[in-house]
């Protein structure tokens, strides 16, 4: 009798593992919804400063394989490449052309086309990461 609830004590704790090491490597389906940029890294001018009136928005679908939202000032569409962890970004997107004051569109677009890995935290926080850098967090709208 022992040995049987030694057994499924041992065999819950390694589900348990098992299933934190598949979340940490990444779910993509946790990429899923509207995501809202608070911290980029890397300009010297503010966050505020670089998106005044309007934050970027990230708008992902898994199953479509598609990504799209704002930069703070145009709207854009593209494929979502992403393999477990692994995303990218560095794909054509449509774009469109309004005029946009300032350099807050340019830095998240080159910013985004850094980015190679994801991470969620609580749900509701996604890390995009350069290397092992996040350089783009956003909270889920």
């Amino acid at each position: 009798m022992k040995n049987i609830i030694l057994s499924v004590i041992l065999l819950s704790f390694m589900a348990c593992n098992s299933s934190k090491k598949a979340a940490k490597e990444g779910d993509p389906s946790q990429l899923d919804g509207t995501w809202v940029l608070n911290y980029i890294s890397g300009p010297r001018i503010a966050f505020e400063g670089l998106y005044p009136d309007k934050k970027p928005q990230l708008i992902i679908t898994v199953e479509d394989k598609r990504v799209s939202g704002n930069t703070g000032c145009n709207s854009f569409s593209g494929p979502l490449v992403v393999d477990g962890n692994k995303i990218n970004f560095d794909q054509p997107f449509a774009l469109t052309k309004m005029f946009c004051p300032g350099e807050g569109e340019t830095v998240f677009l080159e910013t985004l086309k850094k980015v190679n890995t994801w991470s969620v935290s609580g749900g509701n926080t996604l890390n995009l990461i350069m290397g092992d850098i996040a350089v783009m967090r956003f909270s889920k709208k």
